[in-house]
Order: structure tokens, then C-alpha cells, then sequence
């Protein structure tokens, strides 16, 4: 398969790239006490004294002045910031206690080692404008008829560069791996017209996707009534600027598609002859003659009915061939149509069967496990070439798309946006676990020889949402307060020091403090009957002035959390880079970090030999 002679744009080169790592890797190191602290544990193992010099007013203002809250760094807008002594940010924390001294060298160096100023990802509309060829283009179907106002952000733009994608290696067949409740894989086969396969572990998730597929069937009902107002909209404005003579004629036009578009209305089945090309109006033909402005009243009032077909037909070729019904049947002999219409019936009717024979779901939700080792012929019998795709895809599934796309040759192009850094699995977290594991992190060679290891609580720091914080939303500092405090009672009362249950969301059902601790210890199966009111407001009042504290040292994580989504993402892109077989990788920013905080995906293209 021969790819367009279109370059793509300029790639950041291995060394950039493992360099960039490097660096980050370095200045993320000293800051793993503060990232790996939870802050469940602030009051039981004494964070603040153990951690942070400066005063909690100290650190916000600091944070606030000179740190990612507060303007970018020059050269922010895509190229890297002015070079920065890397030594210099080291001194932020002590070399001896491995505290935090220097909170203002701290929040530089927060700043400098995120993607957005290391100068590391490729701008989207530099690879859209690559990729962009010859494309079908869109239907025009809105996402936002169909999912929330974050989602249809994500899925309107990841689904035009991956149509972009797939247009460019000249393929049809698209993977989505970790489909949900098929949300991407639906706006891709319905406004781009692709045959989409979404794969997900989860029944509950496929069966979510069939049933949006059921609900498409109302979307294609809503298009149909949508056609037939229109086509009534224009005839009757046609025939407003006709002359007198004319009015006769229209009106039995008018007429006859009215009574057309009322017979389909009461049907429950689509007829689709009834929405193609008719030559009924040769029932008009008793006239010997027309006048000119006759005859070009019939060719207008054809050409927009004709029109309507288009659109019908657009709608039926991009949606699943199960949303819609369609007979061959009519309400009128066969022997009663002319020439033309049995033509367009047949070639209607070939259409159906070949949609219905090769493609019977242009979209379809399935249920199955990935893993790196997945073989996709499997799952999806008439697998071809192929782009595989995931949007949001949690844990390690991030990671096993791009050694699964790394492997198989059928699949040529990957567009990945992970998230839940929390649930990646590490090689060197757990030493006595299985060596032979295939591990979510690292995966490039660099980190790997280093044995480098995040930890669960870093990696979940890395899920913090810094954009959302820096535009005024605030941490929830109550709930985080209440959960800290309500660890010293566990501890001191009951002697519980780690269990496996979870408190969850009790905080939002909560009334009161005595109420959420109530609530938290019944959930946690521990007798609450035990411990008085007066007992509970006690500790209370003993800790609710350090409230300050938990506030500086979580936004100290917040600040954090970006650096860490950095070493995670470079370490997937410079694994991409130590493959052989691939000619373009790249990291790029998709969407409104206020709306997705999420926003990055790694894609990459292989070498044409592949295909």
C-alpha cells in the first residue's frame, strides 16, 4: 500500500527526546518524597516536619508567584524555554534531610519540566495540516446530541486526527482499544464513515455501546423527518416565485411528495424507495405540451428531491447497518415504475446486500482482555490494516497499545491517550513479583537500566488536574482534612494502621464531622458505639489549624503532578523512538487541559515497508 507523498512534520529526534527524559527523570528523583507522600497519612506521619522547611504561607504565596499558578515561562507556546541550570533546581531541596527549602526554585523547576516548556511535543495543527489529503469529510452529525460537553471535546477532536490517520495510510478499518460505553468509536463510524471495532474488558461497557447503537436508530429518525421539512421548506419557496401558470403544477408536486412523506410517517419501517429519485411525476405527462418555465419548475423540484436522497443515502452508508431497516418491498407494482427507478431500486438494493455482506457493522462493540501479548486476529476475524486508537485508555492498556502496535504489522498507525497513571503496573515497585511480567512502567531502555520506580501515590499525584487549580477551582481541602484526621482516630482508637476497605465518597453524604466519621468507621466495619461525640469534636478541634498545612503541602503535589505525567510520557514516546520499524512518533497536545486534563497522545506512523 503506497502512502501519499506528503511529509510529515518535523519529528523530535531520539537523542532530544532521551535527553529530555534525562532531565526531568533528574529533578523528579529529589522531589519523589514529597510525590510519593499520601496525604491520608499528613497528621500520623507528621508530612509537614518531615518534608517542608518554609511556613504554609510561605509556600502558597511562592507557588502562586512564581510557580505553574502563575504566568508561563517564555517560549511556552510550544518551543522550549530558555536553558535553565539544572544543578540550580537541584538546590530546592536539602542534599542531607531531602527537605524542601527553596520553594521558589521549587515552582520554577516544576514549571520548566513540563511538556508544555520542554519543548518536546509536536503543535496539532502542524500534524493535521500533514496529514490532511483527499478526505470524505464529515457528515455534519454533532457530538454533543449524544455525550457531554467534555466528552464531545475529546471525541470531535481526537476523531478528525484520526480520520486524518487513517486518510493518510489509506486504510478504512480503525481498533478502539478500551472503547467504554463507545463513544469515540461511534462518532468515528457515523461522521467519517470508518469500520470500527471497539474492544473492551468490560460486558457492562459493550452492552452500554449496543445500546447506544440502538439509540442511533431514533438519531436516523430524527435525520429522516429532518429531510422531508426540508424538502417541503424548499418546494413551497420555489413555487412562491413562479408564475400563475405555473402554481397548478407545483401544488400537484407539493402535493404528491406530501402525501409521500405522510405515508412514510405512518409506517414503522423505513422504506428507502420512497426516499430516492421517483419518476411518479411522469403521472404529469397527459400534457402534450410544457412551457419552458414547466419544465424547469420539474428539474428544480427533482434536483431538491434528488438532494434528499444524497443526504438519506450519505446517512445510511455511515451508520451501523442494523440502525435501520430497509425493505424491498413498495406500496407500488413493480410493473408501474419506469426505467429509471427500477435502475436506482437495484442499485439500492445491491447496496444493502453488499453493506450487509461485508460490512454489517460499521461499528461494533466487543468484549475481550488486552494485553501486550493479545493477538487481535483473535478477537476481530477479518482484521486488515489497520490504526489503532484509544481515548483514555487506563493503566497499563496504555502502554500494551503501543507494544501491540510495535509488533503487529497489520497495524499501522497509533493514536494513544492514557490516563489513571495510578493502576500502571511497575517493574521495580515490587521485587518479588514475577520478573518475566510485561510491566506498564518503565518501558523505554533508559529508565529501565535505572531501575527507576515512581510509586503508586506519585503516580496517582501525576493524575492531579494543575490547569483546573490554576483557573480557580479549588482542591477539595475539607474532604482531604476530614479523611487525615479521621486516620489519627483509626490509629489511636482502634489500632488500625491499614485495611482493605475504602471510606469512598462518604464525605458528600456527610452532614457533619461527627456525621462523616460515623458513616466512615460503620463502612470500614468498626464499632463506632465506642466513641462519643465530645471524642470525636476533640480531635477536631486538635488538628483544624493546621488545616493551612494540608492546603501548601497538596498544592505542593498539584505543582508536582505535571512532572510526573512527563517522565511517564517520555518514557513511552523514547520507547517508540528505540523501535526500528517506525517513521514518525511524536507527543501531542489535544485537548483543553481545563476541559480533559488528560490531554496528551502519543501517535505514531511506521515505515511504509510495513505495509
Amino acid at each position: 500500500m503506497s502512502r501519499p507523498a506528503r511529509a510529515l512534520p518535523p519529528q523530535l529526534p531520539a537523542a532530544a527526546a532521551a535527553r529530555a527524559l534525562r532531565r526531568a527523570a533528574r529533578f523528579v528523583r529529589r522531589a519523589l518524597p514529597l510525590c510519593r507522600a499520601h496525604t491520608v497519612e499528613f497528621f500520623t506521619r507528621g508530612l509537614w516536619e518531615r518534608l517542608v522547611v518554609p511556613p504554609p504561607h510561605a509556600v502558597l504565596e511562592a507557588l502562586r508567584a512564581a510557580g505553574p499558578l502563575a504566568r508561563p515561562l517564555a517560549g511556552a507556546s510550544g518551543s522550549a524555554a530558555a536553558p535553565c541550570d539544572d544543578d540550580m533546581f537541584s538546590s530546592a531541596f536539602c542534599e542531607n534531610s531531602e527537605k524542601l527549602i527553596d520553594v521558589h526554585l521549587f515552582a520554577l523547576a516544576a514549571k520548566y519540566y513540563s511538556l508544555s516548556n520542554l519543548g518536546v511535543c509536536t503543535p496539532l495543527e502542524d500534524v493535521l495540516e500533514a496529514l490532511k489529503g483527499k478526505s470524505q469529510g464529515a457528515t455534519g452529525i454533532k457530538a454533543d446530541e449524544f455525550m457531554n460537553n467534555k466528552k464531545s471535546h475529546e471525541v470531535q477532536v481526537m476523531s478528525e486526527l484520526v480520520d486524518n490517520i487513517v486518510n493518510y495510510c489509506g486504510i478504512k478499518q480503525v481498533i478502539d482499544i478500551g472503547s467504554g460505553k463507545g463513544y469515540l468509536s461511534s462518532f468515528l463510524s457515523m461522521q467519517y464513515n470508518l469500520k470500527v471495532y471497539g474492544i473492551d474488558s468490560s460486558n457492562s461497557n459493550t452492552d452500554g455501546a449496543h445500546e447506544r447503537n440502538r439509540k442511533l436508530k431514533k438519531h436516523w429518525r430524527a435525520y429522516q423527518s429532518r429531510g422531508r421539512t426540508n424538502l417541503k421548506t424548499q418546494s413551497l419557496e420555489k413555487t412562491n416565485d413562479r408564475p400563475v401558470e405555473s402554481e397548478m403544477k407545483s401544488k400537484m408536486i407539493n402535493e404528491e411528495l406530501l402525501n409521500n412523506a405522510k405515508s412514510l410517517q405512518s409506517r414503522d419501517q423505513v422504506i428507502m424507495q420512497d426516499l430516492v429519485p421517483s419518476c411518479g411525476f411522469t403521472e404529469m405527462g397527459t400534457f402534450e405540451t410544457r412551457t419552458e418555465t414547466e419544465a424547469d419548475l420539474m428539474r428544480q423540484t427533482k434536483s431538491h428531491e434528488g438532494k434528499l436522497s444524497e443526504e438519506v443515502l450519505a446517512i445510511l452508508n455511515v451508520l451501523p447497518a442494523d440502525a435501520v431497516e430497509v425493505f424491498s418491498s413498495s406500496h407500488r407494482n413493480w410493473g408501474e415504475l419506469c426505467e429509471e427507478e427500477k435502475v436506482q431500486r437495484k442499485k439500492t438494493s445491491l447496496k444493502t446486500k453488499a453493506t450487509k455482506s461485508s460490512e454489517s457493522n460499521l461499528y461494533l462493540p466487543l468484549t475481550s482482555c488486552i494485553t501486550a501479548e493479545t493477538e487481535l486476529s483473535d478477537i476481530i476475524t477479518d482484521l486488515e490494516d489497520c490504526v489503532m486508537v484509544g481515548l483514555h485508555t487506563c493503566g497499563d492498556l496504555a502502554a500494551n497499545t503501543l507494544r501491540i502496535f510495535a509488533a503487529k504489522p497489520e497495524v499501522k498507525a497509533v493514536c494513544s491517550v492514557g490516563c489513571c497513571y495510578h493502576l500502571l503496573s511497575e517493574q521495580f515497585e515490587n521485587q518479588e513479583e514475577c520478573c518475566d511480567k510485561v510491566w506498564g512502567f518503565p518501558m523505554c531502555q533508559y529508565l529501565k537500566d535505572k531501575g527507576w520506580c515512581c510509586g503508586r501515590n506519585a503516580r496517582m499525584s501525576a493524575c492531579l488536574a494543575l490547569e483546573r487549580v490554576a483557573v480557580g477551582q479549588m482542591l477539595p481541602t475539607e474532604s482531604l482534612f476530614y479523611r487525615a484526621v479521621l486516620q489519627v482516630i483509626i490509629e489511636e482508637m482502634y489500632g488500625v494502621t491499614k485495611s482493605d476497605r475504602h471510606v469512598g465518597k462518604t464525605f458528600s453524604k456527610s452532614s457533619s464531622f461527627i456525621d462523616y466519621v460515623r458513616r466512615s468507621l460503620k463502612k470500614l466495619e468498626l464499632d463506632d458505639s465506642k466513641l462519643p461525640d465530645s471524642c470525636i469534636m476533640d480531635y477536631y478541634e486538635k488538628y483544624k489549624h493546621r488545616m493551612n498545612e494540608l492546603e501548601a503541602f497538596n498544592m505542593l503535589k498539584v505543582v508536582l503532578a505535571p512532572c510526573i505525567e512527563v517522565l511517564i510520557l517520555l518514557d513511552r514516546l523514547c520507547y517508540l523512538k528505540e523501535q526500528e520499524n517506525i517513521a514518525w512518533s511524536g507527543l501531542v497536545k489535544l485537548f483543553d487541559p481545563v476541559k480533559s486534563p488528560r490531554c496528551y497522545a502519543v501517535i505514531a506512523l511506521k515505515e511504509e515497508s510495513c505495509s
